[in-house]
């Protein structure tokens, strides 16, 4: 699913159900291949504004699990996109899920990277309530000056992402 056009509204307790209600959906077809299937990005903080777009990670043990994986996900309406430039986060696309709140689904590899920046981002933001009222406005900014320019809008954030990535010890 690709951002056209950037909205950031105001935090929704309506985020948190639907992340349960597609995580409910995809722990049945993974089985015991999911580790882990977390609600990461700024809808998994409460009060953070966000783009109304729920982001998932789904934490395998590692690269030698990632086929059957893809194969659990096809079966129930997951196409796998490769990394789309981003190592150690493999991309899914979807298409009839109008059932589920839109979202972005990821599988990682337990020792990703990614997987670290996104949960100490996530759990930084989520003790650090301040913070995350912060990065509300730098993304309701970003927002405003970038509604057509979703790339332009990532830049935008970056210096608050990478100053709570230093503060996070990441």
């Amino acid at each position: 699913m690709t951002t056209k056009r950037v909205v950031v509204v105001p935090y929704d307790a309506v985020w948190t159900r639907g992340f349960e209600r597609i995580a409910s959906e995809l722990r049945p077809a993974l089985g015991d291949l999911a580790m882990a299937i977390e609600h990461v990005g700024s809808t998994s903080v409460k009060g953070l504004s966000a783009k109304p777009i729920i982001d998932i990670d789904v934490v395998i043990e590692d690269a030698s699990r990632l086929d059957a994986a893809i194969a659990a996900l096809a079966a129930v309406g997951y196409r796998h996109e490769g990394d789309l430039g981003v190592p150690g986060r493999e991309a899914f696309k979807y298409e009839g899920k109008d059932h589920l709140p839109r979202h972005h689904l990821y599988v990682c590899p337990r020792d990703s990277a990614e997987l670290r920046w996104h949960l100490a981002f996530r759990d930084y933001l989520r003790a650090h309530p301040e913070a995350a009222r912060e990065y509300g406005r730098v993304k309701a900014a970003g927002a405003a000056l970038y509604p057509e320019d979703i790339e332009g809008y990532i830049a935008h954030k970056g210096p608050f992402i990478e100053r709570i990535y230093r503060e996070a010890g990441i």
